[in-house]
This record gives C-alpha cells, sequence and structure tokens, in this order.
C-alpha cells in the first residue's frame, strides 16, 4: 500500500514538475523572441536589396547616392546601425530576392500596385510618378509617332517582366488587343530606354523620374502619352510583425516635418526641369570635342583641392562652354571666367591659359567652401560654394541673413535658394548689407551645374 502510495505521488510530483517546466520554458522563450526592429538593432545592420539605377542607387563621382540610397543612409544612421546593401540590375531580380525573404528591406523606385499588395508588405510611401509611354522622336517623320492606345498597333513595344508596366500594358490589351507587347526579362528600365535610343525598339514605359533623368543622356526620346494614373512608390518590408513598419512610418513623417525628405527630393529632381532639347544637343557634341582637351587637368586640379572632377567640369562648361579664350563685358575671362582680381589672388598669371584657370577656379571654389560655417553639410556645402562663386560671398551671408529674418533655414540650399531671389526687390536689400543682386542668377547656375555634372557622370561611368 505505502509502495502504491509512494508511486502515485510521485508520478503526480514528476508530472506537475514536467508541466510547470514547460511552461516555464514556453514563456521564457515567449518574453525572449524579438521584433523584427530589435533583430535590425541587435545585429546592428540594415540589410538591403537594392536596384543599380539613377533614380535609387549609383556611384557617383566620388561616393554612392541615389534619392532611395540617401533615405536609407538617414534611416540606418538615426537607428544606429550599419547599412548593408545587396546591388541588383533589374527589378525583377529585386522581386527574385524580396519573394526569397532576402534582407529586411527592398528598395527598386518600386510603385505600389493591388498585385504586388497581394504578395508584399510595402513601407511608408516616399514618392510620387505616373507611368508614360516613351518613343523615339525620329517617329514623327516617320509619321508614325503615337498620340494615343490605338495608335500603338504594330509597334515593337518592350518593357521589362515583372515590373509594374507589364501590368499595366497588360490590362490595356484587354481593351486594345491590336498593342502587342514584348516583356523581357533581364533588362532594366534605362536599358529599354537607350534601345529606343538606338532605334532597336520603337517604345518602351517608363516611370515619369525615370524618364525625366534618362532624356537628359538621350535627348532624342519623347514622351508619347501617360499611360497610368498617378502612383506611390514604396520599399518593400520583409513579412512579419509590424514593427519595422511602425518605426519606418514614424520615421518618415519626422523627416518630411523636418524638411529631410524634401531637401534630398529637392537635390535629386528639380533640376529636372531644366531639360532643353537643344542646349542638352549641343553639350552632347561638346562632351566629345572639347572635354577630352581638358579632362587631365580637370582631374589633377580636383585631386589637388579636393573637389569632385565631374563637378569642376560642369562648372566649367557653365561659365564657358569649355572655351579657354572666352571673355565677357563684365572683365571676366577663360575656362573659369575669372575676376582679374580673383585670378591675383589665385595666383592665375594668365586667365585665357586653361590649365591656369582650371587651377585657379579650383581653389577658388575649395576656399569659397572653408568660409561656410560647419551648419552648412554635404549636399548643401557644395550648392552654397557654388553659389558664391556666382553671386559674391557677401550676398550669400546676406541670404543667410534673411533667410533667419523669414524663419527658413539658413543652412538649407532647400531654403537658401528661394531667399536668393528676393535680394532683387529693394523691400528686402535695402535692409541687408550688401545691397542689390540679381538672385535668381545663382539659383540658375547651381542648378545648371548639376544638370551637367549628371549628364558627364553617366558618359564617363560607362567607360
Amino acid at each position: 500500500m505505502k509502495k502504491t502510495l509512494l508511486f502515485l505521488i510521485s508520478s503526480a510530483l514528476f508530472f506537475v514538475l514536467g508541466w510547470y517546466s514547460q511552461v516555464y520554458y514556453s514563456f521564457e522563450e515567449h518574453i525572449t523572441v524579438k521584433s523584427q526592429f530589435d533583430k535590425i538593432k541587435m545585429k546592428k545592420r540594415l540589410d538591403v536589396v537594392i536596384l543599380n539605377s539613377p533614380t535609387v542607387y549609383y556611384m557617383g563621382p566620388q561616393r554612392e547616392m541615389g534619392f532611395e540610397y540617401e533615405l536609407l543612409s538617414l534611416y540606418a544612421k538615426d537607428i544606429g546601425v550599419d547599412l548593408n546593401l545587396t546591388v541588383v540590375d533589374t527589378v525583377e531580380k529585386a522581386l527574385e530576392l524580396s519573394e526569397k525573404g532576402f534582407g529586411d528591406i527592398t528598395a527598386a523606385g518600386l510603385s505600389v500596385t493591388g498585385e504586388r499588395k497581394k504578395d508584399f508588405v510595402f513601407g511608408p510611401k516616399y514618392h510620387m510618378i505616373q507611368e508614360q509611354m516613351i518613343c523615339h522622336k525620329d517617329m514623327y517623320k516617320q509619321k508614325n509617332f503615337p498620340k494615343d492606345m490605338e495608335d500603338l498597333s504594330g509597334l515593337k513595344i518592350v518593357v521589362g517582366k515583372s515590373t509594374s508596366y507589364e501590368q499595366t500594358l497588360k490590362s490595356i490589351e484587354e481593351n486594345y488587343p491590336q498593342m502587342k507587347a514584348e516583356y523581357a526579362s533581364g533588362l532594366s528600365t534605362e536599358q529599354l530606354l537607350e534601345m529606343v535610343w538606338k532605334k532597336e525598339i520603337d517604345c518602351t514605359v517608363s516611370d515619369s523620374n525615370i524618364f525625366a533623368i534618362n532624356q537628359r543622356y538621350y535627348p532624342e526620346l519623347s514622351m508619347a502619352f501617360v499611360v497610368s494614373g498617378r502612383k506611390h512608390l514604396a520599399w518593400i518590408l520583409r513579412s512579419g510583425d509590424n514593427s519595422l513598419k511602425d518605426d519606418l512610418y514614424k520615421w518618415i513623417n519626422r523627416c518630411e516635418q523636418t524638411g529631410r525628405v524634401m531637401e534630398l527630393r529637392d537635390f535629386y529632381y528639380s533640376y529636372l526641369n531644366l531639360f532643353d532639347y537643344y542646349d542638352t544637343k549641343v553639350f552632347h557634341k561638346r562632351l566629345k570635342s572639347r572635354l577630352p582637351k581638358y579632362t587631365k587637368d580637370f582631374k589633377q586640379a580636383a585631386k589637388k583641392y579636393d573637389i569632385p572632377w565631374i563637378l569642376l567640369a560642369a562648372q566649367s562648361y557653365q561659365e564657358s562652354h569649355w572655351n579657354a579664350k572666352a571673355k565677357s563685358p563684365t572683365g571676366v575671362r577663360g575656362m573659369m571666367m575669372l575676376t582679374l582680381i580673383t585670378a591675383k589672388q589665385m595666383g592665375v598669371q594668365n586667365r585665357m591659359n586653361a590649365k591656369q584657370s582650371i587651377y585657379g577656379g579650383a581653389k577658388y571654389i575649395a576656399k569659397l567652401e572653408k568660409q561656410f560655417s560647419s551648419e552648412v553639410k554635404g549636399l548643401n556645402r557644395t550648392a552654397f560654394a557654388l553659389a558664391a562663386y556666382n553671386v559674391g560671398m557677401g550676398h550669400m551671408h546676406d541670404a543667410q541673413t534673411l533667410a533667419r529674418r523669414m524663419n527658413k533655414d539658413p543652412y538649407s540650399w532647400r531654403d537658401i535658394k528661394t531667399v536668393l531671389p528676393l535680394l532683387s526687390q529693394k523691400k528686402y536689400y535695402k535692409q541687408l548689407k550688401y545691397g542689390y543682386a540679381r538672385g535668381s542668377e545663382p539659383v540658375r547656375y547651381v542648378t545648371s551645374i548639376q544638370h551637367y555634372a549628371d549628364i558627364i557622370h553617366k558618359k564617363y561611368s560607362q567607360k
């Protein structure tokens, strides 16, 4: 009897202890499970699948650049982790890796569509675009340039596989069966735009921001018509809990409110409105006929004064169109259009000597950069220095003073470029130290240099 009782008691005790152990370890496991956001913080790394393209990510003259890359870099810095990139060449590849659960975020200029929302989790929207039908201008001469969907019959239209364009065209085909499009694997939108330019295909579809950038590289391309309504771009997030998504929404809202996103959007997209077909065509010709003569001098001067050589070359084109003998009625001369006083200060003996002028201009722009306070950072600093080269340091300080009075940011080019044009209005300049200035000129000056620099970079990065 005692043995039976002891057996029952020990069995019950064993059962209770086993149950307690299971509950305890289950609870411990539960409380140690980390959210997606916590896991990123723990590994101290944000893993991103990113598309190599002018609107997303690319290697600039001296560093990595791209609107989406800059946003991701800001976010990684704000949460205190490193940014680890897996670079892909097509949207198709980016989506393939996303489906496999690779990385934490996919950034590939992806528009949010109903079809994609079935398969992926999207983060906050950060930009808006429209899809456009892009064709070659010569089709006007051939009298087959499409004006609407009905004109697409018989044309060779190719878009990338797995892109939003494929979804758009397939829906169009339901109403316009005479239109037959091809869906190519392994080709980026940029490659397809180049194929249109080379007349290898008739047309392709592109997001409006992608076309605006590439039209400067291929000025013979033209937008035929819009094929979609406005669409939002967003990043794909790994499926799981909403911790990363929630944090990204809070972060992007803060950045919108503080102007950080607008500042980046302004830097990467504001100059696109500058496009002028004739000017761009002439520039492309001079890239071949004039720039090669001076590339070595631009690179050496830029290295000496720690300036991107492409920026220096673009500035020189804006100043003189790479004409070493250029003269102005105001007295400026040479490749970098130096005044006599500035030339003497920079040690330039002959302003019409191309090499001396390039070195003098580089030295001067480096000097101007150093004269701005440390609060002017990064891309803003370059823009400030270029503007000062054009309008003078005194007027730039006046613009900063006026910005403070107007509760604008005196260290942000986005704000300063709205203030500079006011320096030509008496009610503003009469209260400032250096008085009247044609303030719109430095704004156009900086915008033009950004435009030319981007085209030069595209040309030389392909070599």
